[in-house]
């Protein structure tokens, strides 16, 4: 078997330019698009292959070729027409017809050529139909002579505008103009000085270097290559002192004021609008030349839209605008502007674009089988709307033989049912006043087999990731219908990654090494099969692994540069270096060895840049360096930083669930590389978001990575030294998984009814990384736990819950969810136990009984209810229970708003302690079952009663009638009794301010004493009484009172202060005391000495120490220490204390009594009155100065200084007879004008640099001497070649 390698050459670095691939792409897809072929073994109408333009233009020299090839079967006859009629060739000794060949030579030579111009077109014609060529114009290329004519001289003014006429003679094709001088010097060109689109030369302002005699007009005709020059323009250019003082003769373009600056005005075009009309596909080219003084700028817009940037250029300083390539787009209304600094002017140009015929939709070939309906279309459009004309062999179409099979519908031929002898050739012709097109398009009728026209066993070898494309051309009639397999087996869907084209050919987008094989192309029609095999190779790329890197050596040593290459085994490699894109020296030194270039010796003239070259049949890499020589220096020191991010990221050995990642590592910058870190960023699920996948050693540059299904991967590597990570790599190319099953189920799963009778399955779903592939669901099972029953199951997609209906309350369910998508099912799903909604429990419970252990606590038994009447999670049993009364109240006494007390045992506890009861009481308790929807029915309510406890504190204790040595008590009985009063004890002991206490004397009394009154008491002593009630179970707690004989005052007992310090600083001051006493409320009050302020305080209770903060420095101040009452008056006070804040040192320096201020001031003024006497000195001794304040100053009315409109000032001179300006003309109104002088005001003035003073007084143009300029041609000693010169122009 005899196979063809065809290579796919991809170039350097394709795979990281995508400019580069899509050039690519173009070129293989190209012949997608061509028209139908047909063999040429078959028979079919002709096809014209070649033909002459349709404008043909002739040198008269050389002889006359009008091509026209063409092909068919059997091949075709020509002939030819002339101007519309028969053109016999053979008729003629001068025309010759080549063989198998309609293309005509004519000899012209010693012939008028003349005779040969007109309209040809060609007729190709064989027994299956006649094509024909376009109609071609055949014109002679002529180059007349310029006619005779004698030139004035011109004579202008400086500063006028100029136009000097070329008008060249009529050519064909057109002449190329150009000015030059006598000595074939091109006349320079410029903003000022320019060349317009017709030839003529336009000046917008002229100037003295502008005088010459030799201003000739050239005119080039392109086909004879011909030269001719207009007679010399003489243009002599007078200034004014030789205009006031010479008879002028031919001068034109005279104004009032022909020297002075204008407002820009066009030469060209005139008036204010013009308009231009240009077809479609061809160059707009708008010119606006103005004139003006000075020379005016131009500018272009285009009225309501911006100008086509991509086609659009300025030339002749932009007073042309050129439009390539032109739309419809294009027209409306463009402005051209003329600006120079007195005004602008605009001109307005109407552009409408017209167009020839063109296509939209040429009519193409057809192949037909007998019977088959076929359509020709002959879409076209321009402007006007061309006129549609179909024609058959070459005759129009309504003239043509009948065909009832054949019906036309303007731009469009149907043919219906074909029969085997009906081909022909159709042509459309299609044209408007501006042009015309004509289409050949043939009809075949055949009956064909499917034939392969591809070789078989071609073997296409590509490189990983590029574009493979796989041919299958074909031919048959009816058209053969393509399939493809791989490896005979795999039938090939036009799908990623494959597409199929319509003429057969498959394309591979991104081809992957899984993709080599074989791969089958089948033809099918309905007469017969065929098919052909095809092989594809995916190789590796070739990648430079270690690039060389840029060597600064000293002169002497050794220059090494690497560069390791990796590539596919089966491909072998070529390595070649070049120094500067050149060849290596051949010098020894030069060693060239695997993967490395080493320069021995290095000397300055090794200095440049090298470049590896890694060739393969496939592709290329390649890599650069620069090498520096240097002398000898020390060595620097060393710096220590992040590492350059890795580059060149490669993706290889590519497998479903794995790929090998390969990078170059960065600059180190001398800290070794500790580790890579990969990441990866999922560009179908996540974009933008960078995930850590797995981290190698700093010493590898592969990493095999174990991938997901269903990814769009994108790749990026860090590289991590000591100082830290580097910047991120730039990503990868992307790295497409192919789905599968997912590979694992969903977490979390539970089951928990949310209503009685329903089961809420809820999970937590995949994440579009975990889902494998497209078309994500999830199938729940479920089925009732300890049950015989089969799973039931639910597919759910877009959702993590699903909720089951029609259940039984609170039974146990067996839970799975498995993941599945479109290429299968995830992994067998782990069961999970689940509950169905609970509800209100059914029955409470029994068998309460109250044990009381005390007064204030009992314990509550219950037998459990069952588990069935739960209905639900036992979440426990509340206890309510609540005190209807004491025992000692009557049953009109019962609180009848008194709440449950509410206690909750968890779980299946059957009793718990009741805490917090109140003694001597009756309680009502019952109990209810809890689960998680709620309660239960109570149980049946149980009473019991708590028995005695002691008392609480009588409700009050007041002191009443107080005397010297007596007073009252009296009480009330406890709120909370709790148990049956037995009496009441008081005892009572006298207190001090400090810790001690006197004897304590006791009294009981009955319980229906309430009041006492204590006598021979001390008045001076303060007592405190305690006061408890009594039960059987004894003494409750005790109300206290502090009082004593008299009320309202309590003695002092001792002194409560002792010794007070002070001390003060800055703005504070520091009192510390001595306390006694036990009131709480301490203040330290102070006031300024021998003020008539109140006191001001501040609190520092619990405190032996306070500080006072703000005090005025130098002020003395009033403090004292207080004990106060709660209840306002004063009880103790310290002596006062005396405290004064030292006054603190003034930093303030009052600037206007020092010294050097005062010197500074008085030595300013004095140079202010120095500069006033100069400047008054100055003013009387006179000068130049402004006309306005010389009028003011004499008031002469003949004197007139020109404006400042007028761009001039006047000046005088400092002259006791005013007398006019040296050299000038005064004419009888005593005037004096600007341009009627050469001398400048320098002359009489005191200097004058031609500057303007910030007043305006002076302006540049009288300053200074006035200086002619000079004209240097570019004139040389030997006088150029006249041909050479001129051609060089062209």
């Amino acid at each position: 078997m005899d196979f063809t390698v065809v290579h796919l050459i991809v170039g350097e670095n394709t795979m990281r330019s995508s400019g580069s691939g899509a050039v690519l792409l173009m070129i293989l897809l190209s012949h997608m698009t061509s028209a139908l072929e047909v063999p040429l073994d078959l028979p079919q109408p002709p096809t014209i292959t070649l033909q002459s333009p349709k404008d043909y233009i002739f040198d008269p020299r050389e002889n006359i070729v009008i091509h026209c090839e063409a092909k068919g079967k059997p091949h075709p006859n020509f002939s030819w027409t002339r101007n519309g009629s028969h053109f016999d060739v053979e008729q003629d000794s001068k025309v010759l017809m080549k063989p198998s060949s309609g293309t005509l030579v004519i000899d012209i030579s010693g012939e008028k050529a003349e005779a040969y111009e007109g309209t040809y077109q060609c007729t190709a014609h064989n027994d299956h139909g006649t094509a024909i060529s376009n109609n071609i114009v055949i014109r002679q290329s002529r180059s007349p002579l310029w006619s005779k004519e004698r030139l004035e001289a011109i004579t202008v003014q400086t500063g006028v505008s100029l136009v000097l006429q070329c008008r060249p003679p009529a050519g064909l094709p057109p002449p190329v103009i150009f000015w030059m001088d006598n000595i074939f010097q091109r006349l320079p060109l410029d903003n000022r000085v320019s060349q317009a689109l017709n030839g003529d030369l336009y000046f917008s302002n002229v100037l003295p270097e502008d005088n010459r005699n030799d201003y000739i007009c050239y005119a080039r005709f392109p086909y004879t290559q011909t030269i001719q020059q207009k007679q010399p323009i003489s243009v002599t250019v007078l200034e004014m002192d030789t205009m006031n003082d010479t008879s002028l003769y031919n001068v034109t373009n005279f104004s009032d004021n022909p020297t002075g600056e204008r407002r820009p005005g066009f030469m060209t075009p005139l008036g204010a609008s013009s308009t231009k009309m240009v077809l479609r596909g061809e160059t707009l080219e708008l010119e606006c030349i103005a004139e003006g003084l000075p020379t005016p700028e131009m500018s272009w817009q285009k009225d309501g839209g911006e100008l086509p940037t991509s086609r659009v250029s300025f030339l002749n300083y932009k007073k042309t605008l050129k439009i390539l390539d032109v739309s419809e787009a294009d027209a409306g209304d463009y402005t051209c502007t003329a600006t120079n600094r007195l005004g602008t002017a605009h001109h307005n140009i109407k552009v409408n674009v017209k167009a020839a015929p063109f296509w939209i939709s040429a009519p193409r070939n057809l192949i037909l089988a007998p019977n088959e309906t076929g359509i020709l279309t002959c879409r076209v459009n321009g402007d006007p709307k061309p006129d549609i004309n179909w024609f058959v062999n070459g005759v129009p179409i309504e003239n043509a033989p009948e065909d009832h099979t054949r019906k036309v519908d303007a731009d469009t031929v149907i043919l219906s049912r074909v029969q085997s002898g009906s081909s022909a050739v159709y042509q459309c012709n299609a044209s408007n006043e501006f042009g015309y097109l004509i289409a050949n398009a043939f009809v075949s009728v055949l009956a064909e087999p499917p034939r392969v026209l591809t070789p078989p066993n071609q073997v296409y070898q590509v490189i990983t990731n590029s574009l493979a494309l796989l041919h299958c051309a074909t031919f048959g009639s009816p058209i053969p219908t393509i399939t493809w397999f791989k490896d005979s087996q795999i039938s090939i869907k036009s799908e990623d990654p494959y597409v199929i084209h319509e003429n057969g050919t498959l394309e591979i987008n991104v081809a992957q090494s899984q993709n080599s094989g074989k791969y089958t192309c089948i033809a099918t029609n309905n007469l017969g099969v065929k098919e052909n095999h095809v092989f594809l190779e995916v190789k590796e790329p070739t990648r430079i692994l270690k690039q060389p890197e840029y060597k600064v050596v000293q002169r002497g040593t050794s220059a090494v540069f690497e560069c390791k290459v990796k590539h596919d085994p089966s491909l072998i490699p070529t390595m070649t270096w070049l120094k500067n894109s050149g060849e290596l020296p051949d010098d020894e030194r030069f060693e060239v060895d695997a993967d490395s270039l080493t320069i021995k010796d290095v000397t300055d003239e090794d200095a440049g840049t090298y470049t590896c070259i890694m060739n393969t049949t496939l592709d290329r890499d390649s890599a650069r360096a620069t090498l520096t020589v240097v002398e000898a220096t020390p060595t620097p020191a060393i710096v220590y930083e992040k590492p350059d991010p890795p580059t060149d990221l490669e993706l290889t050995d590519q497998t479903e669930r794995s790929v090998q990642l390969t990078w170059i590592p960065g600059d180190e910058h001398n800290s070794p590389t500790q580790k890579f870190l990969i990441q990866y960023e999922d560009l179908l699920h996540e974009p933008g978001i960078w995930v850590n996948m797995t981290e190698v050693a700093g010493t590898r540059t592969t990493a095999q990575l174990d991938l997901s299904p269903y990814v769009y991967y994108s790749f990026r590597v860090l590289a991590k030294n000591q100082v830290g990570y580097s910047q991120p790599s730039q990503p990868s190319r992307q790295y497409r998984t192919n789905p599968a099953a997912p590979d694992e189920n969903p977490s979390d799963v539970h089951g928990e009814g949310t209503e009685p009778g329903n089961l809420v399955i809820s999970w937590k779903s995949l994440t579009g990384f975990q889902s494998n592939g497209p078309g994500l669901e999830y199938k729940v099972l479920w089925r009732q736990s300890d049950v015989d029953q089969d799973w039931s199951s639910k597919t759910v997609a877009n959702s993590s819950h699903f909720v089951v209906s029609g259940v039984p309350v609170y039974v146990p369910y067996e839970i799975k969810v498995q993941a599945l998508n479109d290429y299968g099912n995830g992994p067998e799903a782990e069961v999970v136990v689940g509950y169905s909604g609970e509800d209100m429990p059914l029955s409470a419970a029994d068998g309460v009984l109250v044990m009381v252990h005390n007064s204030t606590v009992a314990q509550v038994h219950w037998e459990p209810v069952s588990s069935h009447s739960v209905r639900g999670k036992l979440k426990g049993y509340k206890v309510y229970y609540r005190r209807e009364r004491g025992l000692h109240e009557t049953e009109e006494e019962v609180d009848q708003e008194a709440q449950h007390q509410v206690l909750t045992f968890s779980g299946n506890q059957t009793e718990g302690r009741l805490p917090g009861l109140q003694p001597y009481s009756l309680y009502i308790i019952f109990i209810r079952v809890l689960n998680s929807k709620g309660e239960g029915p109570q149980s049946q309510e149980k009473q019991f009663e708590t028995p005695e406890g002691v008392p609480g504190p009588p409700s009050f204790l007041n002191v009443v009638n107080p005397s010297l040595d007596s007073l009252t008590l009296e009480w009330g009985p406890p709120v909370n009794k709790n148990g049956r009063l037995t009496g009441y004890t008081l005892k009572y002991q006298p207190v001090s301010n400090t810790t001690e206490v006197g004897p304590v004397k006791v009294m009981d009394f009955l319980v229906n004493e309430t009041t006492v009154t204590l006598d021979n008491l001390n008045s001076s002593v303060l007592y405190k009484f305690y006061l408890s009630a009594k039960t059987i179970k004894g003494a409750g707690a005790n109300v206290t009172k502090e009082a004593s004989a008299v009320m309202g005052t309590t003695p002092s007992v001792g002194p409560v202060f002792g010794i007070v310090n002070t001390s003060v600083s800055e703005e504070c001051a520091l009192i510390t005391w001595e306390y006694f006493g036990h009131h709480k409320n301490i203040y330290v009050e102070y006031m300024v000495e021998n003020s008539k302020e109140d006191w001001k305080k501040e609190s520092v209770n619990g405190s032996h120490s306070h500080i006072l903060k703000g005090l005025k420095p130098g002020t003395s101040y009033r403090v004292r220490v207080v004990a106060r009452d709660p209840a306002g008056p004063t009880l103790h006070t310290t002596s006062e204390e005396v405290v004064t804040v030292p006054a603190v040192p003034s930093r303030h320096v009052d600037i206007a009594t020092q010294g050097w201020f005062i010197g500074l001031m008085c030595a300013i003024a004095l140079l202010i009155l120095v500069l006033l006497i100069v400047c008054f000195i100055k003013r009387n001794k006179g000068g130049k100065y402004p006309v306005k304040e010389k009028e003011e100053a004499h008031q002469d009315p003949e004197i007139q200084p020109m404006k400042e409109d007028d761009g001039t000032f006047g000046e005088y001179s400092d002259t006791e007879d005013h007398k006019p300006l040296k050299g000038s003309r005064t004419p009888s109104n005593g005037t004096v004008r600007r341009d009627e002088s050469d001398d400048s005001l320098v002359d009489y003035g005191e200097g004058g640099d031609g500057q303007f003073n910030e007043d305006g007084s002076f302006i540049g143009q009288y300053s200074g001497k006035k200086e002619k300029d000079t004209h240097e041609g570019n004139e040389s000693s030997e006088a150029p070649s006249p041909v050479n010169a001129m051609n060089s122009f062209v």
